[in-house]
C-alpha cells in the first residue's frame, strides 16, 4: 500500500487552522477528491455522551468501542494510561483516500502551510525554524517569508491549487 498524500496546516491557537481546513475539505471534495482529516487536540476530549450505550461500554472498561449506523461509524480507543499514539500510527489507521489534511501536529516533519491571523494567541512565526513549511496563509501582510509563497488566508482556491501541486494530486476531469 502506498503512503497517503498528506499536508499539514500548522499555526498557533486562533490562527485560522480549522477554518482553512474546513474550506479546503469543501474545495477538494467539490473537485472530486476523497479527503480525510486528522485533528490533534491539546486537551482532553470526548465524542460520546454520558449515559449513552457506547459511553457505558467504555466506562465498563472496553479497550475499543465501535458505534455503527447506516450513515457513519466511529471507533473510540481508550488509552487507559498508555502514551498518545505516534502520528504514523494514526495515519496508518485511515482508509485509502486522495489526501489527508492534518490540523495541528506542528512539529511533525510533513509538508505544511502555516496559518496566521492577527488575532492568534501567539504571533511568533513558525516558518523560519520549520523547513517543512511550504507556504504561509495569512489575514495580514507578511514580510518574513524567506521566499515562501504567501496566500490570503481566505483564498481557498489558490491554496488548494498549491497543495495539489506540491503533493502531486492528479487532476480530476
Amino acid at each position: 500500500m502506498t503512503a497517503p498524500k498528506i499536508l499539514g496546516i500548522a499555526g498557533w491557537k486562533n490562527s485560522g487552522k480549522t477554518g482553512l481546513a474546513v474550506r479546503l475539505v469543501t474545495e477538494f471534495t467539490r473537485r472530486g477528491y476523497r479527503i480525510s482529516t486528522i485533528k490533534h487536540a491539546h486537551h482532553d476530549f470526548d465524542i460520546d455522551k454520558v449515559g449513552a450505550d457506547s459511553y457505558r461500554h467504555r466506562e465498563a472498561g472496553a479497550h475499543e468501542v465501535t458505534i455503527v449506523s447506516g450513515t457513519r461509524y466511529a471507533i473510540m480507543h481508550e488509552l487507559r494510561g498508555a502514551p498518545e499514539p505516534e502520528f504514523e500510527e494514526i495515519l496508518a489507521r485511515l482508509a485509502p483516500c486522495d489526501l489527508v489534511l492534518i490540523e495541528g501536529y506542528k512539529r511533525e516533519p510533513i509538508p505544511k502551510i502555516e496559518a496566521r491571523r492577527l488575532e492568534a494567541a501567539n504571533r511568533q512565526p513558525l516558518a523560519p525554524s520549520d523547513p517543512h513549511i511550504r507556504a504561509i496563509a495569512a489575514d495580514h501582510a507578511v514580510t518574513d517569508t524567506a521566499a515562501l509563497p504567501v496566500f490570503d488566508l481566505d483564498d481557498t482556491g489558490a491554496i488548494a491549487d498549491f497543495i495539489a501541486a506540491i503533493v502531486g494530486l492528479e487532476q480530476r476531469p
